[in-house]
């Protein structure tokens, strides 16, 4: 079917529905077990905070909300993920209708991100990434419509989504630097008033009881966050090697993104007008949070990791489009659409194939048989049913537990302390006399001291072939 001003916006409907049903089988069909960033979500979720040692709150949140609605169906969770990529390209296509008159170049905006990796192979794996997405794109609609309506309305839901995708991740700090220089140049230039301003009241409601977790957890998430760059171990190259390999990385990523935009113009040309106020705001929301990241690893001297990049590319289609709308063909469409059409099926087969073939990944591993084994052997041990137990371990063993497990125990991080005393965990999770027992789960566990009323070995076949240790504790 050939792309055209009237069926534009209905092959678009068509595109997200394919891509969500495609989305969804193709690792509900390959996959053993859910991937590890969402098997952490669910432990986390197990146990409701306004944050966690990694991350704050809003994945786990989300994972906690679908649980209840699916309980343990690992499709619900590629769905999650998939909501998250298809909320994400129908905002993607309202901006775009706010600057082309033509739904074709609306439609082109979004096809083109099928050349980027992060919105089709990496998006199955809900994690925090996947879930600023839609926060993010939310954020960029809403300040589009702030500044060009300057309407309250559109002022407080850029407050709200920013709030939340803050809450999704940290990273979200890089498009609010955008977000800030956009405003800031704009308010000198009296193209708005302070009533932008506005916008800071529902985000910082949404931010503050975080915040004040933050500052009862030692900021917690934030050391993490450095932990992960790697600050504190630079030396004087890694301001030179770290930003140029963050900066090749990015331009392998883009590779089929530029090859495909390169079928619908073979001429690059176009002229930039800096007083154009739709150009200012694609550059601020674009190059300006890539660029800060470029220099924070610049300056800083620290790794930036590819996939912490996922929402950052969300409008590089729009931007693209704009600058060179004028040179774009909209008769010569089959090359591109020959390039799309290859993308998006070979993409779903890549992802089938690496999950078939390969039998030593995280999606390998046999959660479900473990919990089915440790639930047996606690009826084996003890007479109570296996309700309202807290389960303490790392999030990866640990939390399948908590998920494949019907009875939805709570979780608690041991990844160093292994303390066997059920009192230690009774006051740091707030046990009550109605919780029952302690299961601890690992790799770590020598033994259970005085209170060990059953250790034993699992075989996962996978990690090495390591065994997970396992001991239980009845409280009764």
């Amino acid at each position: 079917m050939a792309i055209n001003k009237k069926n534009a916006q209905n092959l678009f409907y068509i595109f997200l529905t394919i891509h969500l049903i495609i989305w969804i089988l193709i690792p509900t069909l390959t996959n053993n077990n859910l991937p590890l960033d969402t098997i952490e979500a669910l432990a986390w979720g197990s146990n409701l905070d306004w944050g966690f040692n990694k991350h704050p709150p809003m994945s786990a949140l989300l994972v906690e909300i679908f649980y209840q609605i699916f309980g343990a169906q690992d499709w619900a969770y590629y769905l999650l993920s998939q909501i998250c990529v298809i909320i994400s390209f129908f905002v993607v296509f309202k901006l775009a209708e706010e600057f082309f008159e033509n739904k074709v170049f609306c439609l082109l905006s979004v096809l083109l991100l099928e050349g980027i990796y992060f919105y089709n192979f990496t998006t199955p794996e809900f994690n925090v990434n996947v879930c600023l997405m839609p926060f993010w794109s939310l954020t960029v609609l809403y300040l589009w419509k702030g500044f060009k309506d300057n309407k309250i309305i559109d002022w407080l839901l850029l407050g709200l989504f920013a709030g939340l995708g803050f809450l999704s991740k940290y990273l979200f700090i890089y498009l609010g630097l955008g977000i800030d220089i956009f405003l800031i140049y704009m308010i000198y230039k009296k193209k708005i008033d302070f009533k932008c301003l506005v916008s800071l009241i529902p985000f910082l409601i949404v931010l503050l009881p975080h915040l004040i977790w933050l500052t009862e957890n030692n900021y917690i998430t934030i050391t993490y966050g450095f932990d992960r760059t790697g600050t504190g171990d630079q030396n004087f190259l890694d301001h030179i090697i770290h930003p140029l390999t963050f900066l090749g990385k990015q331009i392998g990523i883009l590779i089929p993104f530029f090859l495909m935009f390169l079928f619908l113009s073979n001429k690059l040309k176009s002229k930039f007008n800096i007083k154009d106020n739709k150009l200012l705001f694609l550059l601020a929301i674009n190059i300006v949070p890539i660029a800060s990241v470029f220099l924070t690893s610049m300056i800083m001297g620290v790794k930036i990791r590819t996939m912490w990049m996922t929402p950052f590319y969300l409008f590089f289609g729009v931007l693209l489009i704009y600058i060179f709308q004028s040179q774009i063909s909209l008769n010569k469409l089959k090359g591109f659409t020959a390039a799309f059409l290859i993308l998006f099926i070979f993409s779903p087969f890549a992802y089938a194939y690496v999950s078939i073939t390969k039998t030593d990944k995280r999606t390998d591993y046999p959660g479900k048989e473990i919990a089915n084994s440790v639930e047996t052997e606690w009826i084996k041990n003890f007479d109570n049913k296996i309700e309202n137990v807290i389960i303490v371990g790392n999030e990866w063993d640990g939390g399948n537990l908590v998920y494949h497990i019907k009875s939805r125990p709570k979780f608690a991080l041991a990844s160093e302390e292994w303390k066997m005393d059920p009192s230690f965990w009774m006051n740091l999770i707030g046990l009550s006399t109605e919780d029952i027992g302690l299961i601890f789960i690992g790799r770590n566990i020598k033994n259970c001291g005085e209170n060990i009323l059953s250790i034993y070995n699992v075989k996962t076949h996978l990690l090495k072939k390591k065994d997970l240790k396992v001991c239980m504790i009845s409280l009764e």
